[in-house]
């Protein structure tokens, strides 16, 4: 009995002794009651995280024979609503308290008759769109700057994987909801779902209505936009993305200031540094991105960047991959220089180039052709994710309700053929369309998957 009574003991000392399994960065307090909590923290933060309620107008498809004048007056068909009204919530983080400005996704507010916001304490704003970014799924909101809290910016370049994160936003639109979790991965791309990707993967727990959330650390600061999940039926599977807060800064600045987001290009064509490569160029770095071919009379060309450059930061930051090389250069404003760390030969140096504007050879279907109103088309940018992978013209703008909306297309599509004949510019775009009958067959590409939209003059 002795030897028992000894040995528990010992394990109520080693317990005691034992910290809790908690992560340590979670900077959790003891308050009075005796518990481990962040409630302190969270009631900082949580008056800057807000609910976003929106309207918007869907187009309903319409049976073709309702659309018949003769078919309509010989059974009295009666008019047909060509939209309903639909609202949705989502989710936004206040990031300017005196200027009113609220962070979201763009696919939160897309389309929006109608944005609300509110706060914590219940208070609505209705809120005014200052501008929107579907390439990074960032738009900047303004609403009344009346006794608002805002989430602070943190550094989301002096991130790791471990760090203890939190998630708060609206899950499917039952109110104000705090999770927790790590960071699970850093600099995540290629899963098609933004123009520009660079995400912070967590897996705090993150829902339908969490997008535009905030995503902070454990000091409170905002460290990330959430943007995406993946999960087989739409839920939390511990899977979740969230913007950058410095590329989200960035974008909102350019948004404040411009209403959208100018981006600039170098004239470069680019891959990663594989394993392979770097070995084939004497490059002894794990991360850069080769330039493998130089647009004449480009800025790189004009800054003496030659092919086979291997360039591995820009100011200073460290340049991971060509996806990142090309998500830095997409967030410069045109005009500004960058300072561009490249190896070449084998001996590190620095080239200072001056970021010009992307060229604007573009076709408004307003002024050509009728069937393509309130659309504009675009030679792919040098900075799309698909450019010099496929030839194409990018849908830039659609208007919604517009003929060419009608027709199907969206803003970010690419058109990959007219007539079954692959087209590589407007030019070509125009030419192909000139030739076509009165029915139009066209190859359209969106989020990965080809489908044929038919243009009818």
């Amino acid at each position: 009995m002795m030897r028992k009574g000894l040995v528990a003991a010992i394990v109520a000392v080693l317990v005691l002794a034992t910290p809790p399994t908690v992560p340590v960065a979670a900077q959790l307090v003891e308050d009075g009651r005796g518990v481990l909590t962040m409630a302190p923290l969270l009631d900082r933060v949580t008056p800057g995280v807000v609910n976003i309620a929106v309207k918007t107008r869907v187009a309903m498809q319409q049976n073709p024979l309702f659309q018949d004048p003769f078919f309509r007056r010989f059974f009295a068909v009666p008019g047909q609503p060509r939209h309903r009204e639909s609202i949705s919530a989502g989710s936004g983080v206040i990031v300017d308290a005196e200027k009113g400005y609220v962070l979201t996704n763009h696919h939160v507010i897309d389309n929006a008759t109608s944005i609300v916001v509110t706060l914590k304490d219940r208070r609505e704003f209705r809120a005014e769109l200052i501008g929107s970014d579907p390439a990074t799924d960032i738009a900047l909101l303004r609403i009344e700057p009346d006794g608002l809290s805002a989430v602070p910016f943190g550094d989301s370049d002096n991130l790791f994987v471990g760090d203890f994160v939190v998630a708060i936003g609206n899950p499917f639109g039952i109110g104000q909801t705090v999770t927790s979790g790590i960071i699970s991965a850093l600099g995540r791309s290629g899963l098609g779902i933004e123009g520009y990707e660079d995400f912070i993967q967590t897996d705090a727990s993150i829902n339908p209505g969490n997008s535009g959330g905030a995503l902070v650390d454990s000091t409170g600061k905002l460290i990330g936009i959430n943007t995406a999940i993946i999960g087989p039926g739409g839920g939390n599977v511990g899977i979740g993305f969230a913007v950058p807060s410095n590329m989200a800064r960035a974008v909102m600045e350019q948004l404040a200031r411009y209403g959208e987001v100018r981006r600039g290009r170098l004239g470069v064509a680019i891959q990663d540094l594989t394993v392979d490569v770097a070995s084939a160029l004497g490059v002894d770095h794990a991360d850069g991105a080769v330039l493998t071919s130089i647009d004449e009379g480009s800025p790189a060309a004009k800054a003496g960047l030659k092919a086979g450059d291997v360039v591995v930061a820009i100011d200073g930051r460290i340049v991971r991959n060509s996806s990142d090389l090309r998500n830095q250069i997409g967030l410069v404003p045109p005009g500004r220089e960058v300072a561009l760390t490249i190896i070449r030969d084998g001996s590190e140096r620095t080239v200072v180039v001056e970021v010009e504007p992307i060229g604007k050879t573009s076709l408004s279907g307003d002024e050509t052709i009728p069937e393509l109103a309130g659309a504009e088309f675009r030679d792919l940018p040098g900075d799309h994710p698909l450019h010099g992978r496929i030839d194409g013209v990018l849908v830039a703008e659609v208007a919604f309700g517009s003929p060419a909306w009608r027709f199907g297309f969206r803003p970010g599509d690419v058109v990959l053929s007219v007539n079954r004949i692959r087209v590589a510019s407007v030019e070509n775009f125009l030419d192909q369309i000139a030739r076509a009958g009165k029915v139009i067959p066209m190859n359209v590409l969106r989020n990965g998957r080809e489908f044929f939209v038919v243009l009818e003059r």
